[in-house]
């Protein structure tokens, strides 16, 4: 994954984070995301500016409303890239439980 460090960044505020699960449900004019918060338009709109430069998301434009949609791209490349790590702790987690239910047979 080229851009590893941008969409970690981008994902490391907890407003993006949000940002993001309000674009699941589909394409959604900054407005329309920044009644989600108590903060300014401009605000979200830098947010938003830091999601698309890490290519999570895509703006358009319909007349004087921007409209952003969530990029599955990065998100795939970065689920790909932990993959590993997950299957790691799993297995360390599956053994924890094996010997712990070999302790409670004793």
């Amino acid at each position: 994954m080229d851009s590893d460090v941008d969409v970690f960044a981008a994902l490391a505020s907890p407003v993006r984070r949000r940002l993001t699960a309000l674009l699941l449900d589909g394409p959604r004019p900054v407005n329309d995301l920044a009644s989600h918060f108590a903060m300014s338009r401009p605000s979200v709109s830098e947010h938003l500016k830091v999601l698309r430069d890490a290519g999570l998301v895509s703006e358009r434009r319909d007349g004087r409303r921007r409209i952003y949609r969530l990029e599955a791209e990065p998100l795939r490349e970065l689920s790909e890239w932990l993959s590993p790590y997950e299957r790691f702790w799993r297995e360390r987690l599956s053994d924890l439980r094996k010997l712990l239910d070999e302790e409670d047979e004793l």
